[in-house]
């Protein structure tokens, strides 16, 4: 089995992003940053008191119409207004995709908030402190006969970095309470996603406590599209390092400011 997990950036690299979802051979595919705007379609501005980006008017529907043999699943986070190349505006949601292929049977589903509630922000969106969401999917994969739970988290961002605080400890709380709500006795389970954390955090000492270990540790998962120093934001962790054939963050080619983590499982 394959999991990948991306940071899409709204597909603002789309032309890259849709050749490489072609080939990408996912079983499962865990995006962060997907868009979903029911009135428009094509190009939209997102822009808040720190970034102008462009972005997928419905990141969600362009990978479906790529993956015509995976279930999507998307849950929002946040919605908020954008505007086309026409300068219409529009009410975008904001959130988390995880798609599954047809060949595994999806036998538990499951999305709650890792940190705040549903937000809809009609003035502009705010540059930090959005709620964020967490997204499980419990299969079973027929091939190697076992469960699988896959949890696709986007992180809190916070403007003054990637350091441990309260809110990210109780984010950490909340993603382990949903972990263990999740899965059960005897799967194998895969935590991915942008953290927006640094290596050193406790959330990975909370995690730890549930069985789980990180495959990135200190590796770069950043893109040439990011130009801040801090090279530090993905992680994927199992439960299983024994069940890993192979890890890889992916280099090339480059499809969003982030690098995709690929989990190949052995059967």
């Amino acid at each position: 089995m394959r999991i990948i997990s991306l940071n899409a950036w709204g597909g603002a690299m789309f032309d890259e992003l849709a050749r490489w979802l072609d080939n990408c051979d996912a079983d499962i595919l865990c995006l962060q940053e997907v868009t979903h705007t029911p009135t428009a379609h094509g190009w939209t501005r997102f822009d808040d008191a720190e970034r102008s980006l462009p972005q997928r008017a419905d990141l969600l529907a362009d990978v479906r119409s790529r993956l015509p043999h995976h279930h999507g699943l998307f849950t929002a986070s946040d919605s908020g207004p954008v505007h086309d190349l026409e300068h219409r505006p529009h009410h975008q949601d904001f959130g988390l995709a995880t798609f599954v292929t047809e060949a595994l049977a999806i036998v538990g589903l499951r999305s709650a908030f890792v940190h705040g509630s549903y937000a809809e922000h009609h003035d502009g969106w705010p540059s930090e402190d959005r709620p964020r969401a967490a997204l499980a999917v419990r299969v079973f994969d027929r091939r190697a006969q076992r469960f699988v739970t896959v949890v696709n988290l986007h992180g809190l961002r916070n403007a003054h970095g990637k350091t441990d605080t309260p809110a990210r400890r109780a984010q950490a709380e909340q993603l382990a309470s949903l972990i263990t709500d999740v899965s059960e006795k005897g799967d194998l389970t895969v935590v991915c996603g942008d953290f927006n954390l640094l290596p050193g955090s406790e959330t990975f000492q909370i995690l730890a406590g549930l069985g789980l270990v990180d495959l990135v540790r200190e590796a770069d998962t950043r893109t040439s599209r990011y130009l801040k120093p801090v090279r530090h934001a993905s992680y994927l962790l199992v439960s299983e390092p024994a069940a890993v054939e192979r890890f890889e963050i992916v280099t090339a080619p480059e499809v969003s400011d982030h690098r995709a983590l690929m989990l190949d499982l052995r059967h």
